[in-house]
Formats: C-alpha cells, sequence, structure tokens
C-alpha cells in the first residue's frame, strides 16, 4: 500500500527536517498549479517519470521553468531514447499517479528501480515547493533537506545542470 501523506510527514519529523504545508485545491498541470500556487514561497518544481528503451526507469525534478529536451538528457545520461512512463508504471515503480508525482515518492521505491534526478538550479534555491505525495497541498523545505529526504529512503540524487 501506498505511503500517505502523514507517513511522509512522519519520515520528514523523524529526520528533522522543518517544512512548511499548504493545503490547496487539486492540481493536475503546471498551468493549474501556478494559479493556485503562486503565494506559496520557493522554487515550483514538476516532476517528469521517464524511462529509456532499455526499461530503466527515471524521475526527473526540475524548476517549473526549466525547458527538458528528452533527446539531449537521454545523450547526457548516456541511455536510449526517453519517453514518459506510463501511468501504470508509475503507480507500479513510485505508488503514484499523473499530477501526484513527488521527488517524495521514491518512499515507495524499496526495490531501487527508479533513479532520481534533480535539476541543479534546485540547489541554489532559498526553498523548493513540491507535492507531499498528493496534488491538493504543497510543501516547502530546503533544498538540502529534499536531498537529505532522499539518500535516506533511496540513493543519492543525480544532479543535473540545464540547460543540456
Amino acid at each position: 500500500m501506498p505511503a500517505t501523506p502523514d507517513d511522509l510527514f512522519a519520515r520528514l519529523d523523524a529526520l528533522g527536517v522543518a517544512y512548511t504545508l499548504y493545503p490547496h485545491p487539486a492540481v493536475h498541470t503546471v498551468a493549474e498549479s501556478s494559479a493556485v500556487t503562486a503565494h506559496i514561497p520557493g522554487l515550483h518544481c514538476r516532476n517528469l517519470f521517464l524511462r529509456d528503451k532499455r526499461g530503466a526507469q527515471l524521475l526527473l525534478t526540475v524548476g517549473n521553468a526549466t525547458r527538458v529536451d528528452l533527446k539531449r538528457l537521454a545523450a547526457h545520461l548516456g541511455t536510449g531514447r526517453l519517453s514518459f512512463g506510463s501511468p501504470e508504471r508509475l503507480m507500479e515503480a513510485l505508488g503514484t499517479t499523473p499530477g501526484s508525482v513527488s521527488p517524495f515518492a521514491v518512499l515507495h521505491d524499496a526495490a531501487r528501480a527508479v533513479t532520481p534526478l534533480l535539476d541543479a538550479a534546485m540547489l541554489g534555491a532559498y526553498r523548493v515547493a513540491v507535492h507531499p505525495l498528493v496534488n491538493t497541498a504543497t510543501i516547502t523545505l530546503a533544498p538540502q533537506d529534499l536531498v537529505r529526504f532522499i539518500e535516506a529512503c533511496h540513493s543519492p540524487p543525480r544532479v543535473i545542470t540545464f540547460p543540456l
């Protein structure tokens, strides 16, 4: 059974991570999110669940304004062609659905089958804003704490500088 936001908050608390939770109506796209969460401080992020032609799975978290060229990203990573993973694969690998994808979803990846990737611009932000496993809230935290969470639950994320 997938972890709940309360499970996530308990894990963040156990790690001593300071965060702020902002409940809001459900959002499914960056455009919807921008309209609803404009008042929330921090670098707002989006997430791309990707897979290469060999089946390797990636979770890329970037700032909302960051342009991602999948061909260049594949060349940079040394993978084959990248495409978006299906909703079924997303649920199987990360226990979440489109619109609710978050770097916190690595909490569900006990098999470590998904490689977490972060936009280097995130690390220079004062705060980052991401979903807490659901699309009805946004959580803000220091980027170093997000990295610490990913390392504690999964493995160190690979940091990528855009544009490629």
